[in-house]
């Protein structure tokens, strides 16, 4: 069969990402589609979406006096999913924020960035104690979560992927300078369905020191469990943090 060379290579996400997510729902095929999708997404660069990669200029705590720290790009949307790209000045970060119920793909185009992961929890009855403590109604807020990982991705590592159980919340740091990455969410934000962005701070959490009786390899095994769960407070979206816009020069995408 001969290769379609015509067809830009964002069409073919696009393309393909309406397959994958409309199949995740509808048929049994999701995880092929889902590995033709990947196929695409690793192979994408700046320069297939006319971006050229941004010089060093500042830093995200003098981005207020010049514009936002992030902007987004947007591409396209659906019902099925929505595509843009976030470009970050150096020492930006995306916070700690969730995509509830939602599938999604995150591919470095240029720069690297250090993408945070952690995953919730079911609620345990009995809450540890904070420092500083916290107000009683702030309990509510609460989300016991694990981390699940902390890695670096560059232009040429695979995409980032989260699922509405695994690697849901994430923070998104630049690293050594600016970055930008394609971002596909499926399905997309939508408050009316519940699907509302939510943003949150790991929280510090004070030692019981129960130890009596315990070696000290059980004394450490306890200690690794329990550094790897910790405490999440929802918060509004940090004072810090603002995401601008600016027009995507690549090519149109059509659905």
């Amino acid at each position: 069969m001969p290769r379609d060379n015509k067809t830009p290579l964002i069409q073919k996400i696009a393309k393909q990402a309406c397959v994958t997510f409309k199949g995740f729902t509808s048929s049994a095929n999701g995880d092929n589609s889902q590995s033709e999708l990947i196929t695409l997404v690793t192979a994408v660069r700046a320069a297939d979406l006319k971006i050229a990669p941004r010089k060093s200029k500042q830093s995200s705590g003098e981005a207020g006096l010049q514009g936002p720290p992030v902007t987004y790009m947007h591409i396209c949307e659906t019902e099925v999913f929505s595509m843009g790209v976030f470009l970050l000045r150096t020492g930006a970060s995306i916070p700690l924020h969730d995509h509830p119920g939602m599938n999604g793909m995150l591919k470095v185009l240029y720069g690297k960035v250090s993408v945070r992961c952690f995953d919730k929890l079911e609620v345990s009855t009995a809450l540890p104690h904070f420092e500083p403590p916290l107000a009683p109604f702030q309990t509510a807020s609460l989300r016991r979560s694990v981390l699940r990982s902390v890695a670096e991705y560059s232009e040429n590592s695979g995409p980032c992927l989260l699922t509405p159980v695994r690697d849901n919340l994430h923070q998104i740091d630049a690293v050594e300078g600016p970055a930008a990455f394609l971002d596909i969410l499926a399905p997309p934000y939508n408050p009316d369905d519940g699907r509302d962005c939510h943003y949150y701070k790991v929280l510090q959490t004070v030692a019981e020191g129960e130890t009596d009786g315990k070696s000290n390899e059980e004394q450490q095994g306890e200690e690794k469990e329990k550094a790897e769960e910790t405490w999440l407070l929802e918060i509004p979206q940090p004072e810090d943090f603002w995401c601008g816009g600016e027009p995507y020069p690549g090519p149109a995408v059509s659905i």
